[in-house]
């Protein structure tokens, strides 16, 4: 990846990396986590459909107002702190009514920073290796699925889900926190 890719791609693909590998983490027990808290697999749809409604508007929305504004890094540390917030609210969720409230801010946090990461993502691809860099982001989104669903299965056998909970929402945080650090000029 060093040789392939240069600074900016790399580190937009780690912190997307840690963002991707947290909510992967919940991803294949969340059924579980809903039934947890009393809600049925109805809710579970109930909760995982509002949470795809809220980010498919609010892409459309961001996505607009990405192009018109100057520093989209910071853009993705905003969606980057809302989603591990969300991520953190999970350790409050006691209501299928909560969980609704939850994932309505998650969405909101993905959406926010989605447009932003492409638009930052694609000016520092190299223009004759578009589709491998698009491939090495992809392949990375299936590889922390991966590492992520083994990984919090794990976490939640042993620990309980709010340990995953803290876990996930400290990984967005470090993301946002090493981005924001970042002088402007790196992205």
């Amino acid at each position: 990846m060093k040789k392939s890719f240069n600074k900016p791609i790399r580190i937009l693909l780690v912190t997307n990396a840690t963002i991707l590998t947290a909510s992967a983490m919940l991803g294949p027990i969340y059924a579980l986590f809903v039934e947890k808290i009393g809600g049925s697999l109805l809710d579970a749809s109930y909760a995982f459909g509002l949470y795809a409604l809220t980010a498919g508007i609010v892409t459309f929305i961001s996505g607009k107002y990405c192009d018109k504004i100057k520093e989209n890094e910071l853009i993705i540390v905003l969606g980057y702190v809302i989603v591990g917030i969300g991520f953190l609210s999970y350790t409050v969720v006691n209501t299928i009514v909560v969980l609704f409230l939850v994932q309505i801010l998650i969405g909101f946090g993905e959406a926010i920073y989605s447009p932003a990461f492409d638009t930052v993502y694609s000016k520092h691809l190299d223009h004759k290796k578009r589709g491998r860099g698009w491939g090495m982001w992809e392949a990375m989104n299936y590889f922390t699925m991966a590492f992520g669903a083994i990984v919090g299965g794990t976490a939640v056998y042993y620990f309980g889900f709010n340990s995953i909970f803290v876990i996930m929402s400290l990984m967005s945080f470090a993301s946002a926190i090493y981005i924001f650090r970042l002088p402007r000029k790196v992205l």
